[in-house]
């Protein structure tokens, strides 16, 4: 067995941390006071080829590989979660459901400039009634001669509010089959679309970097050409991209919870109580013995998904357990590194007091941890 990355891996790892190190870092506090999208940031990931990682040079992306983007999305999200975020919804979603699932034509309209970083992307799913069960969606589809018609309500939906989000793929109801169960279709809408309405930006506990905002389809029409893979597997597409979804929230908890140790490692060197650094108490040390032991972990199950993935591997248990995991273990690491650093910790220029507000939803998005437990049940039941 061989643990170690790549010249490839490790080139993409020192690209990402020097530039989650010089550029992102000192504006992580400025971005979560303001509440601004930085899109200058952006737009330096997107020179950096960070949103193409693992997609083929003549659909806009580097040529690399899964783990690639997920050592990068690691890194990022140790400069500042909400740009981690961006990488898992616009590249490991939105991208990777264009490129499995489109059309050639598809591929060449709509994932080269996302694939670039020129656009970015979002993921249409969740909606007022329907957020783990997702099959529940209340959104439909209906074609009427060459044109479809949505007409629904999303919410919750990552990266739609920035200026240049282009489009969403949105999932749909088209239809019954015969034992009463819906037909999920899936659609590629343009943010421009007639009856497409971008609505509230939500007010979240943290992440106020990150673009969350209602959409509202009235009539909604796009071409039928934007019908995005088989129109009776919609559901299954969006849940397979979701599984990559998966391995990126535990890159995201993991590079949080690094970002957590180096600093609750440093302020406890520094920090003396009682005549001596409170990193030589026990109860100290112990506490940073355990987060490093948790975060390497997790580590490794992200990156083991991530290789399963790239090897076109079953993994379904794996990002399961990533997920699951490195979510979790996330809190429990900002938790102990507030507890670490006192009253200090619970001021909002201490970073981890950031991370700590941000870790818990972790454990919700692209899919709850009660939710991961099922599908880990589900597997276990088969064995």
């Amino acid at each position: 067995m061989d643990f170690d990355l790549t010249q490839e891996h490790l080139m993409i790892r020192t690209m990402a941390r020097d530039f989650a190190r010089e550029v992102i870092r000192p504006r992580s506090l400025e971005i979560e006071r303001s509440g601004e999208y930085p899109y200058d940031v952006i737009g330096k990931m997107a020179q950096l080829g960070m949103m193409g990682i693992p997609f083929p040079e003549e659909y806009g992306g580097s040529g690399g590989d899964w783990v690639g983007l997920h050592v990068c999305i690691e890194e990022v999200s140790w400069g500042d979660m909400t740009l981690g975020a961006l990488l898992d919804v616009t590249t490991s979603i939105v991208a990777q459901e264009l490129y499995v699932f489109g059309t050639e034509e598809q591929k060449r309209r709509w994932l080269v400039p996302i694939a670039e970083g020129r656009e970015i992307g979002a993921f249409g799913l969740t909606e007022p009634n329907a957020g783990s069960d997702a099959a529940s969606i209340e959104t439909r589809a209906e074609l009427r001669g060459d044109w479809y018609y949505l007409n629904g309500t999303k919410q919750f939906i990552t990266n739609i509010g920035l200026q240049h989000a282009s489009l969403i793929i949105v999932a749909a109801v088209t239809g019954k089959r015969a034992n009463g169960e819906n037909i999920i279709s899936t659609f590629i809408v343009p943010k421009d679309a007639p009856g497409f309405f971008l609505g509230k930006r939500y007010e979240k506990i943290a992440w106020h970097g990150s673009a969350t905002h209602e959409v509202i389809l009235d009539d909604c029409r796009v071409p039928k050409e934007n019908l995005l893979g088989d129109p009776q597997k919609g559901l299954a597409q969006h849940l397979s991209v979701l599984q990559t979804g998966r391995i990126s929230i535990a890159a995201i908890a993991v590079g949080l919870a690094q970002a957590c140790l180096e600093e609750s490692l440093r302020y406890a060197k520094e920090r003396v109580q009682f005549g001596r650094p409170i990193f030589e108490f026990q109860a100290v040390q112990f506490k940073l013995a355990d987060m490093a032991v948790a975060i390497e972990l997790a580590r490794n199950l992200y990156l083991k998904a991530a290789w399963l993935k790239d090897q076109r591997r079953e993994h379904t248990f794996e990002a399961a357990a990533a997920k699951l995991f490195a979510s979790e273990m996330a809190e429990r690491v900002a938790s102990d590194s507030v507890q670490i650093h006192g009253g200090y910790g619970y001021m909002k220029e201490y970073l981890v007091s950031r991370i700590y507000a941000g870790a818990k939803v972790l454990q919700i998005v692209e899919g709850t941890s009660e939710v991961q437990r099922m599908i880990i049940g589900r597997i276990l039941r088969g064995r």
